[in-house]
């Protein structure tokens, strides 16, 4: 069950719009097609999707910078698309908050499979119909308390609450689920990514790097050789 979300799909070449179009139609998605990000931004402002699958390479504003404008307003799934497949594109794609990325020529029915997904785990996430209660956990750390309310999804350091995109969220869950333990980037990925994400783990050490932007001090510390874990006070 696909609940009927409309999903946007951007790209300035009509007929991969209108496969994609016509592969998510036949799941019974909503679809609509626009070529330039420039219109994407103004559906964004108007009527946004339910999920975009947006290219990088368009005509004026890029897929790139059409992603960082939505990431910075809200959390909605963005699968990015390209003819580039570089390692440095891949990184840019999922530091500017991208859930996926795909390289042309893709199969349009992997698509289908990558977009259940996202909206899947996404919608999961942020569904909170029937339920009043705001479970929560708070941890006394080396340089502060860090406490995550897990049905809001809110995310407060040392009384202040910070605002945190979906996987700067889920990483903060495993590591104070688990304090002071060592995760290597693997299980990183795996936990916050999935166990079918086959980009590089550097995507670990990108994420970890916004989340001390906005988190001054917080004790995530990086293992040599390893990965990382976050310590508390009760280890030295």
């Amino acid at each position: 069950m696909n609940h009927n979300y409309l999903i946007a799909v951007v790209d300035d070449d009509q007929h991969i719009r209108n496969l994609v179009e016509a592969y998510l139609r036949k799941e019974d998605y909503r679809t609509v097609g626009l070529e330039t990000a420039e219109e994407a931004w103004e559906m964004w402002r108007q009527s946004p999707p339910d999920m975009w699958v947006l290219d990088i390479m368009l005509p004026g504003m890029d897929g790139f910078e059409l992603c960082r404008r939505i990431r910075a307003e809200a959390e909605v799934p963005i699968i990015m698309i390209s003819a580039k497949d570089s390692e440095v594109d891949k990184i840019l794609g999922l530091e500017l908050g991208s859930d996926d990325y795909m390289v042309k020529p893709f199969s349009p029915r992997e698509l289908v499979a990558r977009v259940k997904r996202q909206l899947n785990r996404w919608y999961k996430f942020n569904r909170a119909e029937g339920t009043t209660s705001v479970l929560g956990t708070s941890i006394p750390l080396s340089n502060g308390r860090l406490q995550l309310l897990l049905d809001e999804r809110r995310v407060f350091w040392n009384g202040e609450e910070v605002d945190m995109t979906n996987k700067e969220f889920e990483m903060l869950k495993v590591f104070t689920e688990n304090p002071n333990r060592a995760f290597t980037r693997d299980e990183l990925l795996t936990a916050v990514w999935g166990d079918d994400y086959f980009g590089s783990d550097r995507a670990v050490d990108h994420l970890i790097k916004r989340i001390r932007k906005k988190m001054e001090h917080l004790p995530v510390e990086a293992i040599w050789g390893h990965g990382y874990r976050m310590r508390t006070d009760g280890e030295e």
